[in-house]
């Protein structure tokens, strides 16, 4: 009977959560150990995609893609971490976090710029999208990861 739940399940429902952690991100996979330099870390990325986040949680927003923009295999040290993004359009911001919750911001970071701060940052791969609020466009964007705060601000 638990086999048949199963199945149902990932037949029924795995179509509502479309981004696959399991596909290799788009942009950049990097490993960072706290303490890590330079900091903020700086990657070019493309925000966008045809999928509607609003479907992953609370405060999810835009359109994303399928494979995640990038992936961050990180090893948590003293400090806090931090993901922002800046964009000359508004972009959103999604993570998957080590324990798979599903973390969201739009605005946080200022200037229609998101940004998550992990106050206590889990050890392990963290997956992240870049959306839009256009399903049919894509945009230039910037990621920063740092242990010292927002960037951009």
């Amino acid at each position: 009977m638990q086999f048949l739940i199963l199945v149902l399940t990932t037949v029924f429902f795995q179509p509502l959560l479309a981004q696959d952690i399991s596909l290799q991100a788009t942009f950049d996979s990097v490993k960072l150990s706290g303490g890590f330099s330079p900091d903020p870390m700086k990657y070019d990325v493309i925000s966008g995609g045809s999928i509607d986040a609003s479907k992953l949680g609370k405060n999810c927003n835009g359109y994303i893609a399928n494979a995640p923009d990038f992936q961050l295999t990180f090893e948590a040290g003293i400090l806090e971490l931090w993901v922002s993004i800046i964009s000359s359009v508004d972009t959103t911001l999604v993570v998957n976090t080590p324990s798979g919750e599903w973390t969201c911001d739009d605005d946080s970071g200022g200037d229609m710029d998101p940004s998550i701060h992990f106050s206590d940052a889990p050890s392990g791969v963290f997956d992240v999208w870049i959306g839009t609020y256009d399903s049919t466009s894509t945009h230039e964007a910037t990621l920063y990861i740092s242990e010292l705060g927002a960037y951009g601000n």
